[in-house]
C-alpha cells in the first residue's frame, strides 16, 4: 500500500462524502455539506485533509481553521459539530493522517488542534479531554416495549405530556423556531447564531433534517432541529417554551421522535453531547431515560500553546459575561449575538 496524504480538493467532494457514508464512525458533520454550511455562515476557512492509495480514499479528516480572541488561531474538526476527527481504514491511514495534521498545524501556526471524536477508534493519540459525554437509545421491539425501555418516572412524563393534548408536526415556518430557540439561548447564557446557519443547514441537507413542533392548542410549545443519519436519530438544536414546561414539551419531543423513528425503522436516538457534570440540567434530562452513556473522546493536540484549552461555559472565568448575557433584552442578544458566537465555535 503507497499511501499519500494530501489537502481535500472540490473535485474530491463526491469520493469523501462516499468514505464517509460507508464508514461505521461517520457523521453528518464529517460531510461536505457540513463543511459548506460552515464555511458560508462564519467564515472558516476549510483545511481537510485526505489519504489515498492509487486514487482511492483510505481516510478523512475535516478541518476548520479558525481564529479568535479566546482561542487564538487553531485548527477544529469540527466547528460547531458534536462530533469530527479523523475515520481511517487502516492503521496506515491513521498514521499518514496524525503526521499530515501535524505538519500542517506547525506550517499554519496554530495554538492547538482539537479532535471531537465520538468513537475511541478515531483517536490519534493526543491528550484526552474528559468534559463531555453522549447518550444513546436502541430503538427496537414494538411502541409499548420501547415505551417500557424508559424508566417509570420519565414515562409518567410523556403520558401526561399525551394526555395534555401535545401533538407534533415538522415545521413550515421557521419563526416559531427562532422565537423559542433563540430566547432559550439568552437564559443559557449563550449568543444566538445567525438565522441563515439554520437555513443553509436545512438546504445543503434537504431529505434528511427537518425541524419538529411539539404543539399546545395548536401553538409551539418545544421546537428541535433533528438530523436522520445512517439509520440514527439526532436532535441538535432544540429548546422549549419555558411556559408550558409543566406540560412536559421536551418529553414528549424526545418520545415523539423515538416512536416515530421506530416505526420508520431507524435503529437508534443520539441525545448529542453533554457537559459530564451530573448537576448540569441537560445532562441530568438525559440520563432519565434508560439510554447508553459514553464518555466522548475528545482530543488536543498542543502545537504552540503549552496547557489545555477550556472555552466553555462550564469554565468559571465566564461567568460575570454569562450573568451580564442573560440579563440583556432579546432584541439586542438576537442582533449581537451573531458577532460573537464565531468566537465559540
Amino acid at each position: 500500500m503507497s499511501l499519500r496524504v494530501r489537502p481535500a480538493l472540490p473535485d474530491d467532494d463526491a469520493a469523501w462524502n462516499s468514505f464517509v457514508d460507508s464508514h461505521p464512525q461517520g457523521s453528518p458533520f464529517h460531510l461536505t455539506a457540513w463543511r459548506d454550511c460552515i464555511r458560508e455562515t462564519f467564515g472558516y476557512q476549510p483545511r481537510g485533509l485526505l489519504v489515498e492509495d492509487a486514487g482511492r480514499i483510505q481516510g478523512v479528516l475535516p478541518l476548520f481553521l479558525v481564529s479568535s480572541p479566546l482561542s487564538g488561531r487553531i485548527l477544529l474538526s469540527s466547528p460547531f459539530a458534536v462530533y469530527g476527527g479523523a475515520l481511517f481504514s487502516c492503521e496506515e491511514a491513521r498514521l499518514a493522517l496524525k503526521e499530515g495534521l501535524e505538519n500542517l498545524a506547525r506550517a499554519e501556526k496554530v495554538q492547538y488542534v482539537e479532535l471531537r471524536n465520538a468513537w475511541d477508534s478515531q483517536c490519534l493519540g493526543y491528550e484526552r479531554v474528559r468534559r463531555y459525554v453522549t447518550f444513546t437509545h436502541e430503538l427496537a421491539g414494538s411502541e409499548e416495549e420501547l415505551l417500557y425501555t424508559i424508566p417509570k418516572k420519565t414515562r409518567n412524563l410523556i403520558r401526561k405530556a399525551v394526555k395534555c393534548g401535545l401533538a407534533s408536526r415538522h415545521a413550515s415556518d421557521l419563526e416559531p423556531f427562532f422565537r423559542i430557540y433563540f430566547t432559550n439561548l439568552r437564559r443559557l447564557g449563550t449568543p444566538a447564531f445567525p438565522r441563515d446557519h439554520f437555513r443553509r443547514i436545512l438546504k445543503a441537507f434537504a431529505g434528511s433534517v427537518y425541524v419538529l413542533e411539539v404543539l399546545h392548542e395548536n401553538r409551539p410549545v418545544a421546537v428541535m432541529l433533528t438530523f436522520e443519519y445512517k439509520g440514527a436519530i439526532m436532535p441538535y438544536y432544540g429548546a422549549s417554551d419555558r411556559e408550558f414546561n409543566h406540560l412536559a414539551p421536551n418529553n414528549f419531543l424526545y418520545w415523539d421522535l423515538m416512536r416515530s423513528g421506530l416505526q420508520r425503522g431507524l435503529r437508534v436516538l443520539d441525545f448529542g453531547r453533554s457537559k459530564n457534570i451530573p448537576e448540569d440540567g441537560v445532562f441530568f434530562f438525559k440520563s432519565q431515560w434508560g439510554s447508553q452513556m459514553r464518555e466522548l473522546p475528545y482530543e488536543i493536540l498542543l502545537v504552540r500553546r503549552r496547557t489545555l484549552p477550556h472555552i466553555s461555559p462550564a469554565n468559571p472565568r465566564f461567568s460575570p459575561f454569562l450573568a451580564v448575557w442573560k440579563r440583556l433584552p432579546l432584541w439586542v442578544t438576537n442582533r449581537i449575538g451573531p458577532l460573537l458566537v464565531k468566537w465559540v465555535p
